[in-house]
C-alpha cells in the first residue's frame, strides 16, 4: 500500500509531466497519458471548463479538480447563460462556471471531484450531470476561513427534474 505522501508525491510529479507536456501541446485530447514514478501509465479524465475571465472562484475550484484526479481546460466566456441553457441547466441549478466531460455530461458550479468521479465510474442513465447551485461558503474554491454552509449535490436529469445526488454537512465530506 502507498502512503499519504507518495500518493501526493506521485499526484504532484503526474502534474508537472501534464502541465509540461500540455505546455508544448496544442492537440485538444478529452484525456492525457501521464507517467508515474513506476513507469505505469495513468489516464486523467479532462474536463472543459467554461467559466467568465474575471471569476476568482472559478480558478481555485479549477484547482481542486486539478489536484484531485482531472485535468481541467479552462474555456473563458463573457456570456454563459445560453451556453448553460443549451446543456440542458435550469436557471435555478445555475452557478458561475460550467464542466463538461469528454461524454457531453455536465457539472455545473462548485462539484468536488470526489461526487464527480463518482458520478462518471456510474452515470445515471437519465442524468444530464451534477450541481450545486449558487456558491456555498466552504465548496471546493468558496473556502473563507473554516466557515462551512451545508449544501447539496442535485443530481440534473434530462427531463429537467432534479434529485439529490449527495448532502454535505460538513467541511470533510467533500473529500
Amino acid at each position: 500500500m502507498i502512503s499519504f505522501s507518495s500518493k501526493s508525491f506521485i499526484t504532484m510529479t503526474a502534474f508537472i509531466t501534464l502541465f509540461t507536456i500540455s505546455a508544448c501541446s496544442q492537440e485538444n485530447e478529452q484525456v492525457a497519458p501521464v507517467s508515474n514514478l513506476a513507469d505505469n501509465t495513468v489516464q486523467l479524465p479532462l474536463l472543459d471548463v467554461y467559466k467568465s475571465p474575471t471569476c476568482s472562484c472559478c480558478e481555485k475550484w479549477l484547482e481542486h479538480v486539478d489536484q484531485h484526479g482531472f485535468i481541467s481546460k479552462a474555456h473563458n466566456q463573457s456570456n454563459l447563460s445560453t451556453f448553460k441553457a443549451d446543456k440542458g441547466i435550469r436557471p435555478q441549478y445555475r452557478s458561475c462556471h460550467t464542466a463538461v466531460s469528454k461524454d457531453g455530461y455536465v457539472f455545473e458550479g462548485h462539484v468536488p471531484a470526489k461526487f464527480i468521479h463518482q458520478f462518471l465510474a456510474n452515470p445515471p442513465s437519465d442524468a444530464i450531470g451534477l450541481s450545486v447551485p449558487a456558491m456555498p461558503i466552504g465548496t471546493p474554491g468558496m473556502e473563507v476561513g473554516d466557515k462551512f454552509m451545508p449544501y447539496q449535490v442535485i443530481l440534473l436529469k434530462a427531463d429537467g427534474s432534479y434529485g439529490i445526488y449527495a448532502e454535505l454537512n460538513n467541511y470533510q465530506e467533500q473529500f
